[in-house]
């Protein structure tokens, strides 16, 4: 790092409360590259006069473009909080004050954002256990609408860049000592993301070809998400180098997926992924996702490698970090065989919720890619998951092209190297012989499992839905039990009792380990 100029006016301007008309103490937040300075509802981002390889705000006309830079990539995502650049200008002979970005007088410049509170951040709230799967499938859901809204970019992305950033790794990592990080664990994630990265070079060349690299927010942490009225909001995206922002979209996905899953909330990693899929069909990446993942884990690795020797009353903390980083990365790219499982049962019986359940510990992190004929009908049809779709869209006719589309995407999934759970009524054998048959040709372990209850449990459960995918009604469940004979080929679960019991057999039954 190298430091070029002294901002220790600006600074102290910032550090009063009386420059925002305020009384009290402007508290601060330090990083890096920037000092936020948070007063009354406001808080003002000054980028530091400094210069990195990747980073530079070495003159004030750099930050003041900077300034300007991040606004504009950010408010996109979160109008929210990025309101302006203001300047901080000679007023006088000596005095500072707050001016317009385009003062002559400026002597420096800040991001105006609204303030919000701190434990709103992701990160804290998955630190306090409040982080829910319901706002992970939020999550899913604006990170797939500001995917494909964001532009897809040229001259960046494919094999090449992300050879880089395993190259960067490789190098940092292997620079060590090996009493901070074990060398042979360093040769084992060369040889490993090596290997990794010559098998998925000719995918990563065809998604950024197809428009798979878009500017995207490129540091997508945990703490670079908070909660606001409710709703995930984005903020913070990178705007000092467009390598690092223009990217794959699911590099992008990886960084949150890998930070969940190492605070040991794979669920949760889980049902974001799955959300986004579910909105972006982007299933032909999976095969490329565990290079991702390591990538992100490999970073955060030496990014504690370099923390333990600029912070040494925290070495071993920093380095103890460093060396479970490897460790995940090295973990993501020795991924679980692929295995198909089917949930089946009657309306009711809980296939979703043990569907959910179970994805999280099945193959490749983060687990298996759940397919859901509700979801599948209802975009076939063109319509919301809330829909209520008449009776015709439930014909034999339809039904089958249903199921055929499942049947497509689990092949789809299951060639990348991922695992699949199927989540459907698999009320005829015509249906169960077509998705067996897949996971035969894909030569992957198959499980069929089908739940049961009682008739009074299912229609109690039934009757209890709201905004539910599910157009089942207790009339379709008498229907079900007339029509519908529980395969005996199938292990049976029964489903009468409460999520965490059924989870329990279900996972028992498969060799799974509930976490």
């Amino acid at each position: 790092m190298e430091i070029c100029g002294d901002q220790s006016e600006v600074i102290a301007f910032l550090s009063r409360a009386e420059s925002y008309g305020l009384t009290g103490t402007v508290e601060r937040a330090e990083t890096h590259g920037a000092i936020v300075f948070l007063a009354g509802e406001t808080a003002c981002k000054l980028k530091r006069a400094v210069r990195f390889p990747y980073m530079d705000y070495s003159t004030p006309e750099k930050r003041r473009a900077m300034c300007l830079r991040e606004l504009d990539v950010n408010r996109g995502m979160a109008p929210e909080i990025y309101l302006k650049v203001q300047s901080i200008a000679r007023n006088g002979a000596s005095a500072l004050r707050f001016s317009e970005a385009s003062d002559p007088a400026a002597l420096d410049w800040v991001v105006v954002m609204r303030r919000f509170d701190q434990q709103t951040l992701f990160g804290r709230l998955c630190e306090a256990g409040r982080l829910t799967p319901e706002l992970m499938r939020a999550l899913g859901e604006r990170l797939a609408d500001f995917h494909g809204a964001t532009p897809a970019t040229s001259g960046f992305g494919g094999a090449a860049d992300i050879a880089d950033v395993v190259a960067e790794s490789e190098s940092l990592l292997g620079a060590a000592p090996d009493a901070d990080i074990p060398a042979a664990r360093v040769n084992a994630f060369c040889t490993l993301s090596d290997r990794m990265l010559a098998r998925v070079s000719p995918l990563l060349d065809a998604r950024r070809d197809s428009g798979k690299v878009r500017r995207c927010h490129g540091d997508l942490h945990l703490d670079n998400v908070c909660l606001m009225d409710g709703k995930p909001v984005l903020f913070d995206a990178i705007e000092f180098e467009d390598r690092f922002s223009n990217i794959d979209v699911l590099y992008d996905l990886a960084f949150l997926l890998m930070d969940l899953d190492h605070h040991r909330a794979r669920a949760l990693a889980n049902a974001l992924l799955n959300r986004y899929l579910e909105r972006t069909l982007d299933h032909d990446g999976l095969k490329a996702l565990p290079l991702f993942l390591s990538c992100r884990a490999s970073i955060r690795a030496h990014v504690n490698l370099s923390r333990s020797e600029m912070a040494p009353r925290e070495r071993e903390a920093h380095l103890a970090e460093a060396r479970r980083y490897l460790d995940e990365a090295c973990a993501y790219l020795a991924p679980p065989p692929a295995r198909l499982i089917v949930v089946g049962g009657l309306s009711g019986t809980g296939k979703t919720t043990l569907a959910r359940a179970l994805a999280p510990l099945i193959g490749a992190a983060p687990g298996a890619v759940i397919l859901r004929s509700d979801i599948t009908r209802k975009r076939l049809m063109g319509v919301a998951e809330t829909t209520r779709l008449p009776e015709n869209a439930y014909a034999p006719a339809v039904n089958r092209k249903v199921f055929a589309e499942m049947a497509a995407l689990a092949a789809r999934i299951l060639a990348a190297g991922h695992a699949v759970v199927m989540d459907a009524v698999y009320g005829t054998k015509d249906e169960r012989d077509e998705i067996e048959a897949v996971a035969a040709r894909a030569d992957v372990a198959f499980d069929g499992l089908w739940l049961a209850a009682d008739a009074e449990i299912l229609a109690r459960r039934i009757a209890a839905r709201s905004r539910d995918a599910s157009d089942a009604t207790v009339d379709v469940l008498k229907q079900q039990l007339s029509a519908i004979t529980a395969p005996q080929e199938w292990t049976r679960i029964d489903s009468g009792g409460t999520p965490v019991t059924i989870a329990e057999e279900a996972a028992r039954r498969l060799n799974l380990h509930l976490q």
